[in-house]
């Protein structure tokens, strides 16, 4: 879809003091279904519009949710939206995440700051559907607490699931009682079996660079490390070129992407 249809804000709620999650419901006619990892351009009237990718996969008719931070003006005027208010859609775009079917693989879920907002579906599908894989592991990093996403899901998901949940910050306040420390320190303390897992990894680049080449070195496969780049992307259809990483353009080829792809791409300076 290149162009942008109708849709409103039903629900919006504030996660920290510049980030907010917003459900949005079709005017008239819906897109069709997201799959977790694919992304929205979501268009703000007057200004512009942004890829965001979303944050639970709901049927079409039901609309989608979209956690967004306030980092430039679109951003903030998406931020900023409130029940009622319009916004263009466009989408889906990109490629997903590829959960596994079956198999009772280890799943390694491994989230830097707002990187944990097109992980969510993911971690959603892993704690409903337990049967399907074997060790769950979510393993979240945060600049501090304040900026920690989904803190009251977090909480069910440490304490009402099987899963193995831990959440790491870099900078502590005096009422933090957990680790300290890049989100790579947790991996130490997973429960999982390398050649039978399956890792998907969304962040900053640094974060995805840390992480899947400790988790190459511990000997989970590349090809199934899946990480997430959201580079620079604008256009959604792979004509502008502003998302272009080598060969790749991360908007249609991507945004998920194995590692073994990713790997030489990131590797190489100022590509």
């Amino acid at each position: 879809m290149t162009t942008p249809v109708p849709y409103q804000v039903v629900r919006r709620e504030s996660e920290t003091a510049d980030t907010a999650t917003v459900a949005l419901r079709p005017v008239g006619t819906a897109l069709p279904s997201f799959r977790p990892g694919q992304f929205a351009m979501l268009y703000a009237f007057g200004v512009g519009e942004i890829p965001v990718s979303v944050s639970e996969i709901r049927p079409a008719a039901e609309g989608l949710v979209h956690t967004i931070r306030a980092v430039g003006a679109v951003s903030d005027a998406l931020h900023g939206l409130q029940p009622g208010s319009a916004v263009g859609v466009r989408g889906p775009f990109g490629t997903d995440w590829e959960l596994p079917a079956g198999g009772g693989r280890d799943l390694l879920i491994v989230a830097g700051g707002i990187g944990l907002a097109p992980l969510r579906p993911v971690v959603v599908d892993a704690i409903t559907e337990p049967d399907r894989y074997g060790q769950v592991n979510v393993l979240i990093g945060s600049r501090s607490p304040d900026d920690l996403l989904y803190r009251a899901e977090i909480g069910h998901w440490s304490t009402e699931t099987a899963a193995h949940v831990a959440v790491t910050v870099d900078r502590p306040d005096d009422h933090w009682p957990g680790e300290v420390g890049m989100v790579t320190t947790l991996l130490h303390r997973a429960r999982f079996r390398p050649p039978d897992s399956m890792a998907f990894v969304c962040g900053p680049e640094p974060m995805i660079r840390a992480t899947a080449r400790d988790l190459v070195h511990q000997g989970v496969p590349a090809e199934r490390i899946r990480v997430s780049l959201e580079r620079n992307m604008r256009c959604a259809t792979g004509h502008c070129g502003h998302c272009q990483l080598g060969p790749v353009l991360v908007c249609r080829d991507g945004p998920v992407l194995g590692w073994d792809r990713a790997e030489p791409l990131l590797a190489t300076r100022e590509l």
